[in-house]
């Protein structure tokens, strides 16, 4: 992901909710329970690890049985103390009591406890990236070194593999026409980090790497689903078992859930958007422009999918009385630069959504050159009576603002090849009179139609007009 370009805006859940879900993840919950738990008898090691003596209390207090129980209680421990919720109070004798950050989050804000969890929840993301406890244990040398050659293990590159996969699911999650709300298949998750955008079929080697990410993958989102980061369908068992029998449905074969699969919980997308944005990448949120001004929600907008702009817009709105809302967005949308068209066709859209309490402001620039094109559409658009009708330097104006507004929006996109089709096809004299347009992308327009007819002798029409246009602006 590029740090220069913004992710798609994702939509999230109040903090109000998404404390909740931090409370009610069982990481940070079981945290909690050993915090409170603790006392003058507890007894930790060097490492602010509880004793092993102790590790069955823990469980019993989290209610855990089985072989698991004590590493389970073991994580659960640690996590206690790198939030805060418990603190080493003498690190020789190894005694302990409530941290300070335990009473946020019975009293604490919403923000008080969701920064509690995002600690918890970098702790996991360490341990997601650190190889088996068996493995490391054989890794150590004679000194108590661990030898991380012999793992053939990067912790560096480990890291960031995993960052990596993150951040295509996120990006997979919160991108218009990308998965959403539905799990995304951990083999295709896998593959979008080791298969070259431009290989067609994998090959045999490529395979394999794909299926040993997807197995690390498996036992790193076991790690963090209970930090309340993801859902994870894990990867099914019988699958790895070594059996002599061919699978007895084809169906089965058929079932990429049986790969494993995964989904970012609304927590996991504010986890993972705190994340990106510490790191310096831009990752904006819907609802982000609500309180700015409409000159930053109309240049805001601009990069947003359709359905997020709206939504953004919508928001904007929702806090402004409408003349008011219709006036501010009107007077953000004048100007020559080059993103002026796109800002005005962002107001033409976020008006749309404004009733008929607007048509005051709308009536005060009809006679306005840059925005008495849009105001006559609105008006007409909304029945207003006694709308008077465009000059033809309007009407040619306002084509080319809306041109290059499409140009700015979609680049060359078969939509707008159709609109250059059909405006040299209704006008015969078109290109005759619009290199005349005083509008700063009237030559930038006509080179475009050039470009996009496709009939040679109307291109080359395109481009003479391009050219006169140009050498009339001084270019």
């Amino acid at each position: 992901m590029s740090e220069s370009s913004p992710l798609p805006p994702v939509r999230l859940t109040s903090e109000a909710e998404l404390a909740r879900d931090a409370l009610a993840a069982p990481l940070l919950s079981r945290a909690a329970r050993l915090a409170r738990w603790a006392g003058p008898d507890t007894r930790v090691g060097a490492g602010g690890e509880l004793v092993e003596e102790q590790l069955p209390g823990a469980a019993d207090a989290l209610g855990l049985t089985g072989d698991d129980a004590a590493a389970t209680a073991s994580e659960a421990w640690r996590v206690a103390v790198d939030t805060g919720l418990v603190e080493i109070v003498d690190e020789e004798e190894g005694t302990v009591a409530a941290g300070a950050d335990l009473a946020l989050l019975t009293s604490g804000a919403p923000q008080d406890v969701l920064g509690v969890w995002l600690t918890a929840l970098e702790t996991v993301l360490a341990d997601a990236s650190v190889p088996d406890l068996d493995d490391l244990v054989d890794a150590m040398d004679g000194g108590g070194e661990i030898d991380f050659s012999s793992l053939g293990w990067d912790p560096e590159a480990e890291a960031a593999f995993l960052d990596g996969v993150l951040g295509n699911l996120y990006l997979l999650t919160v991108s218009e026409g990308g998965a959403g709300e539905s799990p995304v298949p951990l083999p295709a998750l896998a593959a979008s980090m080791i298969v070259p955008d431009d290989m067609g079929e994998p090959t045999n080697d490529v395979l394999e790497q794909v299926s040993d990410a997807m197995m690390r993958l498996d036992d790193q989102f076991r790690l963090l689903e209970p930090v309340g980061l993801v859902d994870f369908q894990p990867v099914d068992e019988t699958l790895m078992a070594d059996t002599d029998e061919e699978s007895s449905a084809a169906a089965d074969e058929a079932d990429v859930s049986r790969y494993g699969m995964v989904r970012l919980t609304p927590l996991g997308l504010y986890g993972l958007r705190a994340r990106l944005l510490e790191s310096g990448l831009t990752a904006p949120a819907v609802g982000d422009l609500a309180d700015k001004g409409a000159d930053a929600l109309l240049d805001g907008t601009a990069a947003f999918p359709p359905t997020a702009a709206r939504a953004e817009t919508e928001q904007w709105l929702a806090r402004r009385e409408p003349l008011a809302a219709a006036r501010e967005l009107l007077a953000a949308a004048r100007g020559g630069d080059a993103g002026a068209p796109l800002r005005r066709l962002h107001c033409q859209q976020a008006l749309s959504l404004v009733g008929l309490e607007a048509e005051p402001a709308l009536r005060e620039v009809l006679d306005d050159a840059e925005l008495g094109g849009l105001a006559r559409v609105w008006l007409s658009e909304h029945g207003a009576a006694d709308v008077p009708p465009p000059s033809e330097a309007m009407i040619f104006w306002l084509t080319i603002d809306t041109i290059a507004a499409q140009l700015a929006a979609e680049g060359n996109s078969a939509e707008l090849q159709g609109l250059v089709e059909g405006l040299a096809q209704q006008h015969g004299g078109f290109f005759a009179a619009a290199w005349r347009v005083d509008h700063p992308a009237t030559p930038d327009v006509l080179e475009a139609m050039g470009r996009l007819h496709p009939d040679k002798k109307v291109a080359k029409e395109a481009r003479k007009a391009a050219f006169k246009a140009r050498s009339q602006q001084g270019g």
